[in-house]
């Protein structure tokens, strides 16, 4: 089993995706009482979220040209001091239109943060990139579980939501003292370094390219895949898509449990916003647990897992009617959830080889598809039924996360007409040196 080390580099990638986890997982318990304050309905309060999906395409489309003149560590620290001012405007701006314009602010910025992480661990770590990015998913989710915590205390203290976000450039601003202080640098990598392409036994058996050269195409990809949309293969888009479909699972949780355990639970309006802590804690637990079964299992199989899991927690949530009851599928559902995007992105990343400042930045328009379409909708949807019946769309966001896992596992398996072309190569393929490899 390969050994994922923990260097100075790794700690601080993990700090900066921990700090947007703050405001991430913080944001969702915010929107209904952000509704309540500006006396909107459920769907013009997840406009808020459709707003974050402007920033995710901007901040996507803004991240290989910075990365490529700045550098991948750079573009993530500029992320952060992007998203401290979007959120000093969230946190003192009132109206509707200045709280939308300060969420596409922060958005735009975190999404460079999210990229930046990604594309630094992946390059940094090889095979056990899987492991690592589990693990950073880990460190956000963790500081996750304080900021529902940290609102619905000052929210019973009559003080409101808005102190929380001062919190947040707090730690920033922390953040960067520390770095400064240890001297802790950004990589060395450049920019036009390959990311070391997917290889596996059961997988995508991938070639390795001497640096600033193409990579030979992963042998795992069917012929005819192509790399038609941006030379990323076919498997790229399979889990772009597997990644807009869980992104929506996760922002409608965000967006709208607080509203079911206030509708359907009977919990009061800080209890419940405390209470979408659950969530963020199972996704802590569980990706404590998922970075070793990483290492271990091939992220196909162990996505399906997490899938069957957020099911179950779903389905034990939405019929509580008690709080206790609704809190524990909450557990369960992000244990489920926990897995979700580490595993999808690391799979993404992994087959993009050489583009994997390209495929970051188009990864971070699936997350804008799914933050811009799916909570809009259900509080649409809400809107006319109430927010316990409009929950139903999330099983079917699951159901089809599944079957796109299905999808992409045989997208990454060689057929036998791939296999007679990559024995009919093999000489002159085993006179390159191998690149680490990650199993898919």
């Amino acid at each position: 089993m390969p050994r994922l080390t923990h260097d100075r580099t790794t700690w601080l990638a993990y700090s900066q995706l921990a700090l947007w986890g703050f405001f991430l997982y913080g944001f969702g318990p915010v929107v209904p009482l952000l509704r309540d304050e500006q006396g909107t309905s459920a769907a013009v309060a997840g406009l808020h979220s459709t707003a974050i999906a402007v920033g995710a395409l901007l901040g996507g489309a803004l991240f290989a040209p910075v990365a490529r003149r700045i550098g991948r560590g750079r573009s993530a620290w500029l992320g952060l001091a992007g998203v401290a001012v979007g959120v000093t405007g969230f946190g003192t701006l009132r109206p509707l239109p200045a709280t939308l314009a300060a969420v596409v602010v922060i958005a735009t910025f975190g999404m460079m943060v999210i990229s930046g992480v990604n594309v630094v661990l992946t390059a940094h770590h090889g095979p056990t990139a899987p492991a690592a990015l589990t693990e950073a998913n880990a460190a956000c989710a963790g500081m996750g579980i304080l900021a529902p915590l940290l609102i619905g205390a000052t929210v019973d203290a009559g003080l409101g939501w808005r102190p929380v976000m001062a919190v947040e450039v707090g730690l920033i601003a922390l953040l960067t003292l520390a770095a400064l202080t240890f001297r802790v640098r950004p990589p060395a990598t450049s920019p036009a370094v390959s990311v070391p392409a997917v290889s596996a036994e059961h997988a995508v058996p991938a070639v390795a390219s001497r640096v600033g050269e193409p990579a030979v195409a992963p042998a795992g990809v069917p012929a005819g895949a192509g790399r038609a949309r941006g030379g990323l293969p076919r498997p790229y888009w399979i889990a772009w898509v597997l990644m807009a479909v869980t992104g929506s699972i996760e922002v409608c949780l965000s967006l709208w449990t607080a509203d079911v355990l206030r509708s359907h639970a009977g919990l009061g309006a800080g209890a419940a916003s405390a209470a979408v802590a659950a969530i963020v804690g199972g996704m802590f637990l569980g990706r404590l647990a998922g970075g070793r079964a990483a290492l271990r299992y091939r992220p196909v199989p162990l996505l399906l897992v997490a899938l069957a899991v957020s099911l179950t927690g779903f389905a034990v949530f939405w019929v509580a009617s008690v709080g206790w009851l609704a809190v524990t599928g909450l557990v369960v559902l992000g244990l489920g959830n926990a897995l979700h995007y580490p595993l999808a992105i690391s799979i993404a990343l992994a087959v993009a080889g050489p583009a994997a400042d390209k495929a970051a930045g188009w990864s971070s328009y699936s997350m804008g598809v799914g933050f811009g379409i799916a909570p809009v909708a259900l509080g649409w949807v809400a809107d006319g039924v109430g927010p316990h019946p409009a929950f139903l769309l999330l099983p079917g966001f699951i159901a089809t996360a599944a079957l796109l896992t299905l999808r992409l596992g045989r997208a990454l398996r060689p057929d036998d007409h791939d296999r007679h072309d990559e024995r009919q190569a093999g000489v002159s393929r085993r006179a390159q040196p191998a690149t680490s490899h990650i199993s898919v």
